[in-house]
């Protein structure tokens, strides 16, 4: 397992508190920042709900924000820090946008694509391969997410009701 640094706690800890804002408007609670050389490029979180699109995921609002920053979409040298595990779209993206290393939080069993349900991060991309690391401030993230859906699933039960 590999050991993380202060930078990289930080950096979780401002993905974070973007996955706080995601749960506050009744988003999933996905948080995630960009980051090169020690400087935040760009921070965002879910907005699916908000903007009625399946792929304004935390992963791809950054990516986007801050491709439009730096006028390009390399994204070499970045690390992309996401509370929960990426899905192959938002994987994908990281790819197409040559992030360098993406540090995740809890994993996601139902759509992760690096190990949850798959593991993409084994094939060998002809471009570019991303490096990943999983288990940064997992229990944190975890413990939003799972209260999140437990929220949900109360509201369900009682409108049924």
């Amino acid at each position: 397992m590999r050991e993380f640094t202060v930078e990289d706690k930080l950096f979780m800890e401002l993905a974070l508190q973007e996955a706080r804002v995601a749960f506050n408007k009744g988003e999933v609670p996905v948080g995630a920042v960009l980051v090169e050389k020690n400087k935040v490029l760009s921070k965002a979180h879910n907005q699916v709900e908000f903007f009625k699109d399946a792929t304004c995921h935390a992963e791809i609002l950054c990516l986007k924000e801050a491709s439009q920053t730096l006028g390009d979409f390399r994204l070499q040298d970045t690390t992309l820090y996401v509370t929960v595990e990426p899905c192959i779209m938002c994987f994908g993206a990281s790819i197409l946008s040559r992030v360098k290393k993406i540090i995740w939080g809890c994993s996601d069993k139902r759509h992760g694509a690096l190990g949850g349900l798959l593991n993409l991060s084994e094939l060998r991309h002809p471009i570019h391969q991303v490096d990943s690391f999983s288990g940064l401030m997992q229990e944190e993230a975890r413990h939003l997410m799972q209260t999140f859906f437990q929220k949900i699933r109360e509201e369900k039960k009682r409108a049924r009701s």
